[in-house]
């Protein structure tokens, strides 16, 4: 448990925190992670297709460069809004490993619909070494790793600040209110206008991170939707049902003298 604890907190990114299995503490201090309203919360929750493609095009932009989404594959884009034209043409800006050939080479090609998002580095190791030995998680399911995921990516996201008077900072660690023990290897991120949304939505720190931490708990769940629709549907049902027997009944014992 403490080597995973200890892998943990040196991640490069801050959503590796997420992994963490105990509550966020600093000095004995319990660390209050703020309530942000999403869509997707709640019974009748639904996730917002704007803020969905907003979201990937965060995770396309910034994420990608050190995190993997390897539980998805470019078909699933068409789930968030996108036409099946725009996703084929997002792939086919990909080179993804393929093969053997007749020759028994592997070869690269333009990644199709069916082919998983392309991880950032080829193997694990190329990824610790580009990371100062850390390994990047992969985000497939990084809201799910902790019972106020979202919550909890979207406050680290935008916890950054200047570390409080009197507060010692190690070298090559950045302060973040809500990162146990406040000091995080992980630079920020999320920085106003990094990225262009192509809806215009203007890209604040917040924005950014609601949208991408919208993306990241559709990614993790994303038949929320159709299994709340389900339950609303056998809720009805279950009304209907017991409203006619209870009718039925009525109308058999009405004769009866009790």
């Amino acid at each position: 448990m403490s080597r995973f604890r200890n892998l943990v907190g040196a991640l490069v990114l801050g959503a590796a925190a997420v992994l963490s299995v105990s509550p966020a503490r600093a000095a004995g201090e319990a660390i209050h992670i703020p309530d942000t309203r999403f869509s997707f919360e709640g019974f009748f929750g639904v996730y917002d297709r704007g803020s969905l493609q907003r979201g990937f095009q965060v995770y396309k932009e910034v994420c990608s460069a050190c995190h993997s989404m390897r539980q998805l594959s470019y078909r699933n884009l068409l789930e968030i809004g996108l036409s099946e034209e725009q996703v084929r043409a997002l792939a086919a800006t990909f080179q993804v490993v393929d093969g053997p050939n007749d020759a028994g080479e592997m070869f690269e090609r333009p990644a199709r619909l069916s082919d998983r998002f392309r991880r950032p580095f080829p193997n694990d190791a190329a990824a610790r070494a580009a990371n100062n030995g850390a390994l990047p998680p992969d985000l497939s399911v990084m809201i799910k790793a902790r019972p106020v995921g979202a919550d909890y990516v979207h406050a680290l996201l935008t916890g950054y600040s200047d570390p409080p008077a009197g507060f010692t900072l190690m070298d090559g660690m950045n302060y973040n209110k809500y990162f146990p023990g406040h000091q995080i290897a992980m630079p920020n991120v999320l920085n106003p206008g990094q990225v262009e949304y192509a809806d215009r939505t203007e890209s604040t720190v917040e924005q950014m991170a609601t949208d991408v931490v919208t993306f990241l708990a559709w990614a993790a769940e994303p038949e929320a939707e159709k299994r709340r629709a389900m339950g609303i549907r056998i809720i009805l049902f279950l009304i209907i049902l017991g409203g006619l027997t209870y009718a039925v009944k009525r109308k058999v014992w009405a004769d009866v003298k009790h």
